[in-house]
């Protein structure tokens, strides 16, 4: 059973979560042979005061 973390930084909508979630299932169905209802998804949203890349915080873009 595959379980998949997605770390975005805050701000997706339900429904952009609901479609990568969808096709990050189906990926691991068609990729890893599983069924459907083997894959777990988990989503963490990260507030931007948590996240930096290039030696920025992403609150500073």
């Amino acid at each position: 059973m595959p379980i998949i973390h997605v770390e975005l930084v805050e701000g997706r909508t339900f429904e952009q979560k609901k479609q990568l979630g969808e096709a990050i299932t189906k990926a691991a169905v068609d990729i890893v042979k599983v069924p459907a209802d083997a894959v777990k998804v988990v989503f963490v949203d990260m507030k931007k005061d948590n996240y930096m890349e290039g030696g920025v915080m992403r609150s500073e873009k």
